[in-house]
C-alpha cells in the first residue's frame, strides 16, 4: 500500500456513506439520541464515524482488516517492524512497554525523571526500579537526560536488568546520544524502551534528533497527538523484533485498553501518519524556521532567555529539538506560573508548561507567523511590565528537588498498610503515594521513597507559586499517605 492511502479512515467513511440502521452501541445512533446542542457543535460527520468494532470495521484488540492495514503503514512510516495504535494515550503505551519486559521482582533501569505512567507500570508489574539520576541544569532548573557513562556503569552493576527505559527527547526537547545508549544496552542483551512522547516529528526531519527506531531501540511509545496532528489521547507503540516478544505486546496492550475503542481517534492516527509520511519533512522544515525566528526575537527582549544550540556539548545534551521554546523568566523576578497566568489574562495566550523558573512553548505545523508575532509582542509587553521587579545584581537561586532514597519497592509501598499524617510530620517516613507537578508529570515522590525535608520544601514552594501539584489523596496537600510508622517522625517545621 502507498503512504498516501488511509485504509482505516477511508473504510470508516465508506461505511458511514452506507448509512446502516444501527442496533449496536454507541447509543446516540449517529447523534440522533444525544443532546441537540452538543450534536450541532460536534457535527454530523464526526458522529457518523463514532462507531464500534463491528466486523466491517475490524477490531483493535485483534486486527485483521483495515486497522491492521493502517498499523502496517504506520510501521513502514516509522521504521518499525510492528506498530500498535493506542487510544489510551502514550501512558497506556508506556505501561505496555514496561509490563512486556518486566514481572514481579524483575529489575528495570529508569531515569528518575520518568513520567508517572512508568512508575504506575512498575507498581502494576511488581518490577524493581534501578534509578539513574538525570543530569540537572542548575541554570534553567530542569532535568535533562541520562548519559552513556551512567548507562554503562548501571548495566555493569545490574546486568540482569530486563530493560532500560530512556526519555528521548525530554519534555523540554533535549536528546541524549540514543544510538550509543542502545548499542551499550544491546551489548548486555538488554532491550531499550523509549518514552518518545514528545518526539513523533523527529523521525521525519534529518535536522532533528534521531528517533527511537532510527537509533535501533526495541520499543518506543510515541504521542502522535502531541506534535503529529492526531487527536488528543491517540498514540502509537513502535516495536522492533528480536529482544521483544511481539505477541505479548499485543496481549498486554489489549489488557490495558478499553474494549470500546474510539474510531475517531483511530482514524486521526491513520490520517496523521499519512501527513507525516508524505509531507512531514516539508511541514517540519517550516516549523523549525518559525521556531528559530521566534527564538531569535525573544532573545532580543531584556531579562528573557530562550534556549538554543548553546545548550549542547555536554554528555546529557547531545542534541535538541528547536521547535521547543524553553523561555527562562527567572531574571524578571517572577515565576513561570505568574507568566502563564499573565499571558492568559492579558494576551489570551496559553503556554504548554510553566514551572518556577520557565515557560515552555511548542511550535508545530499548526502555528503561523502571526501566532509567533503575538507571542513575541506579549513577551515584550511582559518584560516592560515587570522590569521593575528584576534584579540584575542578585541572580535567582534555583531550587531543585533531591532524589529520595528508595526504601522499598513501589508495589510493596502501594499495597502496604498505611496511614495519613500531616505533611509536616511526614519527614523520614516512606511515601505510599505519588506527588508530582503536572505538567510535566515527573514525580517528586513515588511510593516507596523516603520523604525528605528538602523535597517537602520544594513541594510547598510550588504550591505557593500556584503550580499544579498533584497525586496525593488530599487535594490541598496538607496530609500525605505514608507506610505505617516504621521510622521516627521528625517535623520539618522544627
Amino acid at each position: 500500500m502507498s503512504q498516501y492511502e488511509t485504509p482505516l479512515y477511508t473504510g470508516l467513511i465508506d461505511h458511514a456513506k452506507k448509512n446502516p440502521i444501527q442496533f449496536h452501541i454507541p447509543g446516540h445512533k449517529k447523534g440522533n439520541g444525544m443532546d441537540p446542542e452538543f450534536r450541532e457543535f460536534i457535527g454530523e460527520n464526526a458522529l457518523s464515524i463514532d462507531l464500534i468494532n463491528i466486523a466491517p470495521l475490524d477490531d483493535l484488540h485483534r486486527p485483521k482488516g483495515i486497522i491492521k492495514q493502517a498499523q502496517d503503514l504506520a510501521a513502514e512510516a516509522f521504521g518499525a517492524d510492528h506498530t500498535f495504535f493506542s487510544v489510551q494515550g502514550t501512558s497506556g503505551a508506556i505501561m505496555t512497554m514496561v509490563m512486556t519486559v518486566c514481572g514481579p521482582g524483575d529489575k528495570i533501569i529508569v531515569p528518575r525523571n520518568v513520567h508517572k505512567s512508568v512508575m504506575s507500570a512498575i507498581v502494576f508489574s511488581g518490577a524493581v526500579p534501578i534509578f539513574i539520576n538525570p543530569e540537572i541544569d542548575k541554570n534553567l532548573g530542569i532535568s535533562h537526560g541520562i548519559t552513556i557513562d551512567q548507562v554503562e556503569k548501571t548495566l555493569q552493576e545490574h546486568p540482569d536488568a530486563k530493560g532500560l527505559l530512556v526519555i528521548n527527547p525530554t519534555y523540554f526537547g533535549i536528546a541524549a546520544d540514543l544510538k550509543r545508549i542502545v548499542e551499550t544496552a544491546h551489548s548486555y542483551n538488554v532491550p531499550v524502551l523509549v518514552d518518545e512522547a514528545h518526539g513523533v516529528h523527529i523521525h521525519f526531519h534529518d535536522e532533528l534528533p534521531l528517533s527511537a527506531m532510527q537509533a535501533g531501540a526495541d520499543m518506543a511509545a510515541t504521542s502522535v497527538h502531541k506534535l503529529g496532528g492526531s487527536m488528543t489521547q491517540s498514540s502509537i507503540l513502535n516495536v522492533k523484533e528480536g529482544l521483544i516478544p511481539v505477541n505479548r505486546v499485543q496481549s498486554i496492550l489489549s489488557m490495558l485498553t478499553t474494549t470500546s475503542t474510539s474510531y475517531i481517534l483511530l482514524a486521526s492516527l491513520d490520517t496523521a501518519r499519512k501527513q507525516l509520511a508524505t509531507r512531514g519533512r516539508e511541514m517540519i522544515d517550516e516549523t523549525i524556521k518559525l521556531a528559530n525566528y521566534t527564538r531569535d526575537a525573544i532573545n532580543e527582549i531584556s531579562f528573557l532567555y530562550c534556549v538554543g544550540k548553546e545548550i549542547l556539548g555536554k554528555k546529557a545534551t547531545y542534541n535538541y529539538d528547536p521547535t521547543k521554546l524553553i523561555i527562562s523568566i527567572k531574571d524578571l523576578g517572577i515565576t513561570g506560573y505568574d507568566v502563564e497566568k499573565w499571558l492568559r489574562e492579558k494576551h489570551n495566550i496559553e503556554v504548554e508548561l510553566s514551572d518556577l523558573y520557565n515557560i515552555l512553548c511548542l511550535v508545530t505545523p499548526g502555528d503561523t507567523k502571526a501566532d509567533a508575532d503575538s507571542l513575541i509582542f506579549a513577551l515584550q509587553d511582559l518584560a516592560e511590565q515587570f522590569k521593575g521587579e528584576a534584579n540584575e545584581n542578585d541572580p535567582v537561586r534555583v531550587i531543585l528537588p533531591n532524589t529520595p532514597n528508595l526504601a522499598c519497592t513501589p508495589r510493596d509501598a502501594f499495597y502496604a498498610e498505611t496511614e495519613v499524617v500531616p505533611i509536616e510530620e511526614s519527614i523520614n517516613r516512606i511515601s505510599a503515594e505519588f506527588i508530582m507537578v503536572y505538567p510535566p508529570g515527573i514525580p517528586i515522590f513515588i511510593p516507596g521513597e523516603m520523604i525528605t525535608v528538602e523535597n517537602i520544601t520544594y513541594i510547598q514552594k510550588n504550591i505557593e507559586a500556584g503550580l499544579p501539584v498533584q497525586g496525593p489523596e488530599d487535594p490541598e496537600i496538607k496530609f500525605l499517605r505514608v507506610i505505617k510508622k516504621q521510622h521516627p517522625r521528625k517535623s520539618w517545621l522544627t
